[in-house]
């Protein structure tokens, strides 16, 4: 129950995330809101982690480990997702998003040389196809602000995230804590980031932003970097990869609904009969994998 309500929290808090994107390249640059996030947030977290003494890996290949999901979890997806979400819908972002466990179960099963069954790939395929006909039927959407190129650079943006929680949860089912991994991940990699906020848009003003942009930053960084990977991580080490993952189909709902209420999104014709066969997709993916347990 306890490994149910930690996944369910981080899917809600997550569901958010397109939305305090989409605030924020409102007055920033969509390369500022990603490094933003990661630098607020190692920063807060690093401290943490020497306060709480928490160890770092012991041998070598937990390490490694550790440094590709922090490199995926909070490079290589804030920045493709912001660059992302400023050419695109957040509903769209949300929809998109909702791949993520189909890529995080077949990376995981492919890491552990588990061959998938022939009822787990239709499952995929079908919400694939629906992926495929949200990022290509914007002629039928022109109205929500999307294009391909921003759902595109969200969908890859996908795969580096699916990898950095495969490699995450990896660390916690060995025994390396969830909090470990995501305070010594996000710190590593803001001392990294941290050069490029005098470099990138040198000449934007932040402490002339606005509350409205900081609060979305602020979200950002320690409700979704912070609290949500540490959860998640925790999660999925505990209730194995792949079928914890799946509860993440569950996020475009929170996003979907908080679009429409904060940003004020319609719902066009392509982006509904996409949602239906996304959905789809992960019914019957969800189904199987509950049958074969």
């Amino acid at each position: 129950m306890k490994v149910l309500a930690a996944a369910l929290i981080t899917v809600v808090l997550w569901g958010a995330s397109p939305v305090a994107a989409k605030i924020a390249v409102s007055s920033l640059s969509p390369m500022m809101v990603a490094i933003l996030r990661t630098v607020i947030g190692g920063l807060i977290a690093l401290p943490l982690a020497i306060l709480l003494r928490i160890p770092l890996p012991a041998d070598t290949s937990q390490r490694r480990l550790l440094v590709l999901s922090g490199f995926c979890g909070f490079v290589a997806f804030p920045v493709l997702f912001t660059l992302g979400i400023l050419h695109t819908s957040a509903n769209h972002a949300s929809m998109i998003l909702a791949g993520l466990p189909v890529f995080t179960g077949l990376i995981a099963m492919t890491w552990d040389k588990k061959r998938p069954g022939r009822a787990w790939w239709i499952g995929c395929t079908i919400a694939m196809a629906g992926e495929a006909l949200l990022i290509f039927g914007q002629g039928l959407d022109s109205a929500t602000g999307a294009s391909i190129r921003g759902d595109l650079l969200v969908l890859t943006s996908n795969v580096f995230a699916s990898l950095g929680y495969v490699a995450g949860g990896r660390l916690e089912r060995n025994g390396y804590p969830a909090m470990g991994t995501t305070f010594y991940g996000v710190g590593l990699y803001a001392l990294v980031l941290l050069p490029m906020l005098f470099i990138v848009d040198p000449g934007t003003q932040l402490l002339a932003v606005s509350t409205e942009i900081w609060v979305a930053i602020a979200y950002l960084a320690l409700g979704v970097t912070i609290v949500g990977y540490v959860l998640w991580y925790w999660a999925l080490g505990q209730g194995g990869i792949a079928r914890i993952a799946l509860l993440q189909f569950l996020q475009p709902v929170s996003g979907v609904i908080l679009a429409a209420i904060l940003l004020g999104e319609d719902f066009g014709a392509a982006f509904i009969v996409a949602s239906g066969v996304i959905l789809f997709g992960v019914w019957y993916a969800l189904r199987i994998e509950k049958e074969a347990r």
